[in-house]
């Protein structure tokens, strides 16, 4: 059975419901109350500007240069006008040199000497025993030093501001991995010792592996080893209906799997950046499959992947299309005037978005709110805002408005550069020149199963939330009027993650100060995606958990950790005792879909949307 094209989202299963409007008429079903970025009347001149951003965009991953320039200039010329901050790097230039050194002399009579300087935590290149052999130690202490002198030299300089000594050393660390050691035969001691082991077999296998790369890049194709990993089959199991389409999202009800539940159903809204089924990747660590096996009735929303026919949809279509027609078909199928709502990521960020503007409105249908490595405030949020400035976003709308979406290359290479080290060059030395494939598991698959952004709603998201951080600020409004975090009263369970690089922990646990509730917070070991896929008997995972009142003073987060001990295990059972202790008795489970209602179930999950590529 074959995917459906980007064109007709819903040929892969006949369904009862109404055909997709074709794309001329799909821009009035988004919200009128503002104009889309494109809307207005261009130009000549403004057009050759786009056409022109638009193509060196494609050659620099999205980047803009004049953003690069700026950060540079800034950079250079407060540290030619800071004659202090330039004795110090010579100081350290000669103190560095003459350890070193020392170290280079030491090694000669005692092979076992303790290095001039350590590796960072999460730096695994010179793990290996086979680097603290001569030359190889001399070599990689080098590099290391050479890697904190440029750190010195791009940081701390007076005058210089904060996002421009962000990116200066963002970029400093991107050109020292690539020049890394560990990158090269002569260089790297493993690579050397498994070339003699194999009489150079490892660079035939690391060949083929490279020429299947690139063959399979240019024809569009998904890594190797994906074709194991099967949609419906291998990944997203949980059997369950669609029970609900529109233009944007498919809504899934879980089948249940205990004979009574709680009479509160869980609607799941992850992010639309990827794809829904990272709560339920495989039957054993599936978020999905745990909380119905804990007696809970599960829905999940599952995103359309725009094309460039969708290039109108914005922000207020994914709160209107998307979370509030979910709660609406929820509530009518189970019948429950409440509901435990979950956001993973920038589904979270909606759903905080939806939920202020029920508040708002009066509307209580929320009976708890989770959120799972979600931001509402983005002073804080990541190495994601490196390059989110004025300058930028116009050349990322630009990049857009000339193919209607952000495309899932160009998202997937600026995720890839922000752990460069991992997920660029000791890849391509694990693959190329070990000759060894990294094994495809669950989370690669679905990490390579990227999905399109539509252009208004990006440019929405990076201006009023990245940019200007409007619902922080309460300027971000819903019909017209602002809303506030600060307006919801249900309960909050939040998520962190230790490692998180695009939700850092310190900005999720902003929640405390916005929200005017009970606030109950998790920060579990792992990253952004590994650290949520964490399902009980996953080794070496801990976290820390406590309760905040509504009426609680608010504690600095790294008090918050000093006060909470880790604890060994899984946060979901934590999140399944909390749910519980939430929701009403055990009744008899809903049924799957309400056909008196309108919802009758369409086809068998995970649906037709999933499928799109």
């Amino acid at each position: 059975m074959s995917a459906p094209s980007k064109h007709s989202p819903v040929s892969l299963v006949p369904v009862p419901s109404e055909p997709k409007p074709p794309a001329e008429d799909r821009a009035d079903e988004s919200s009128a109350n503002s104009a889309s970025p494109d809307q207005t009347e261009l130009t000549s001149f403004q057009v050759m500007d786009k056409i022109a951003h638009a193509s060196i965009a494609r050659a620099t991953m999205g980047i803009a240069p004049a953003a690069l320039v700026e950060a540079f200039v800034d950079w250079a010329v407060h540290l030619a006008v800071s004659p202090g901050k330039q004795m110090e790097l010579r100081e350290k230039t000669l103190r560095k040199s003459g350890r070193l050194a020392q170290f280079a002399c030491r090694c000669a009579g005692d092979p076992a000497t303790h290095p001039c300087i350590e590796p960072l935590p999460q730096d695994h290149r010179f793990r290996d025993p086979s680097w603290q052999k001569w030359p190889f130690n001399i070599i990689y202490q080098s590099f290391l030093q050479q890697q904190q002198w440029w750190h010195n030299a791009v940081t701390d300089v007076p005058g210089m501001t904060p996002q421009h000594e962000n990116v200066i050393e963002f970029l400093t660390r991107q050109m020292l991995d690539m020049m890394s050691p560990s990158n090269f035969p002569l260089t790297n001691p493993e690579v050397l010792n498994a070339t003699i082991a194999e009489k150079g077999q490892n660079f035939l296998r690391g060949a083929r592996n490279f020429q299947e790369d690139v063959i399979r890049y240019y024809r569009h194709e998904k890594p190797a080893g994906l074709e194991n990993f099967r949609i419906g089959a291998d990944l997203a199991t949980s059997p369950g209906k669609v029970v609900f389409r529109n233009r944007l999202i498919e809504l899934i009800q879980y089948a249940p799997t205990t004979d009574q539940v709680r009479p509160e159903p869980i609607l799941i809204v992850p992010a639309w950046i990827m794809k829904y089924y990272i709560l339920d990747l495989s039957p054993h660590n599936s978020l999905v499959k745990y909380l119905t096996g804990q007696g809970f009735t599960v829905f999940m929303i599952s995103w359309l992947n725009p094309g460039a026919e969708d290039r109108h949809l914005g922000m207020e279509d994914y709160r209107r299309l998307g979370v509030m027609d979910a709660v609406d078909a929820v509530c009518k199928i189970t019948q429950s005037p409440k509901v435990h709502a979950l956001g993973y990521c920038l589904g979270g960020t909606m759903l905080a978005i939806a939920a202020a503007a029920m508040a708002r409105d009066g509307d209580d249908r929320f009976g708890t709110l989770t959120f799972l490595a979600a931001q509402t405030d983005f002073t804080e949020a990541g190495e994601l805002t490196l390059f989110i400035n004025d300058s930028q976003v116009t050349f990322l709308e630009d990049m857009m408005w000339d193919q209607g979406y952000l495309s899932t290359e160009q998202m997937g290479g600026a995720f890839r550069l922000l752990r460069s080290a991992d997920l660029i060059w000791s890849r391509n030395v694990h693959d190329y020149l070990m000759g060894q494939r990294v094994p495809m598991i669950d989370l690669l698959a679905w990490n390579a199963d990227g999905t399109r952004l539509p252009y208004r709603m990006h440019s929405e998201y990076l201006r009023k939330l990245f940019l200007n951080n409007d619902l922080a600020a309460g300027r971000y409004e819903v019909g017209d009027r602002p809303v506030a975090v600060s307006d919801i009263r249900a309960p909050l369970f939040v998520v962190g993650t230790e490692d998180d690089h695009v939700a850092p922990w310190k900005s999720v646990y902003k929640f405390h100060l916005f929200a005017d509730t009970e606030v109950t917070f998790a920060l579990t070991s792992g990253g952004h995606n590994a650290g949520i896929v964490s399902e009980p008997g996953h080794p070496n995972r801990h976290f820390r958990i406590d309760t905040t009142p509504a009426d609680a003073r608010f504690r600095a987060p790294d008090d918050w950790v000093a006060d909470t001990a880790p604890q060994d295990g899984s946060w979901w059972t934590a999140y399944a005792a909390w749910l519980h202790d939430h929701s009403g008795p055990m009744a008899a489970p809903p049924p799957m879909g309400r056909a008196r209602a309108g919802l009758a179930p369409l086809c068998d999950a995970p649906g037709t949307y999933v499928m799109q590529a």
